[in-house]
C-alpha cells in the first residue's frame, strides 16, 4: 500500500504486497479491531532509511505494548512479541535500536509512538543512527496521542495487547465508513 500525495496504490500479487516507491511522509494505515472503544483506522509513517516492508497483510495480529515501553534493551514481555507487532515509545535510544530489539525478540514489525502524548499532528522522520546496523522488519511512526490512547484503552480493559489489521487499504472503504480517531485531525 502506498500513499503518494492524494492517491493510494495497492499492488497485490499472490497475497504478497509490493510497495512501489514508498517515500517518507507517505502513510500506512492500520485498524484496531479490539478493544472496541478504539476501533479506529490509524495513520503511521514508515522509517526513512531503515527497516523492511510489509510483504503480507495481517488480518488479525496482536499489537503488544513493549515492557519497558522505550524498548531500548531486554523486554520483560518479549515472549509475547514473538510473531506479533510491538508498540513502543520514542525516547531513550535510537529508532533503529528499538527496531532491532523488537526484531531480536521475533517481532514482525514495530510501531513507535511519539512520547509527546499531546502530539496529534506531527510525524517525525525516523532515520538511521549512523552505526551502520540494519533492521529487516517494518518500522512505523505513530502520533503520540494515538499511541497513548491505544495504551490507555488496553490498561482500562486489563488487556495485554490489541488486535489489529495491517496494512489497511483505505481507498476500498467508503469515506462515511472510515472510522477515524475523534482526537486526530485527518
Amino acid at each position: 500500500m502506498i500513499q503518494t500525495g492524494t492517491s493510494l496504490f495497492l499492488r497485490d500479487f499472490s497475497s504478497v504486497l509490493f510497495p512501489l516507491g514508498l517515500h517518507i511522509h507517505d502513510y500506512l494505515y492500520f485498524q484496531v479491531l479490539s478493544p472496541g472503544d478504539i476501533r479506529y483506522i490509524f495513520t503511521a509513517t514508515p522509517a526513512k532509511d531503515f527497516g523492511g516492508i510489509f510483504h503480507t497483510r495481517y488480518e488479525q495480529i496482536h499489537l503488544v505494548p513493549a515492557e519497558p515501553p522505550e524498548a531500548c534493551g531486554e523486554l520483560s514481555n518479549g515472549f509475547f512479541i514473538q510473531d506479533q507487532i510491538a508498540l513502543v515509545e520514542r525516547g531513550g535510544c535510537s529508532f533503529l535500536s528499538k527496531t532491532r530489539v523488537v526484531q531480536e525478540h521475533g517481532g514482525r514489525a514495530v510501531i513507535i509512538s511519539d512520547n509527546a502524548v499531546d502530539n496529534d499532528s506531527f510525524y517525525v522522520e525516523m532515520i538511521q543512527d549512523s552505526t551502520q546496523r540494519t533492521a529487516d522488519i517494518p518500522a512505523l511512526f505513530l502520533l503520540g496521542r494515538d499511541g497513548y490512547m491505544i495504551r490507555r484503552s488496553l490498561e482500562q480493559h486489563g488487556l495485554p495487547w490489541a488486535i489489529i489489521s495491517i496494512p489497511v487499504n483505505v481507498t476500498s472503504i467508503p469515506t462515511f465508513e472510515l472510522l477515524q480517531p475523534p482526537w486526530t485531525f485527518w
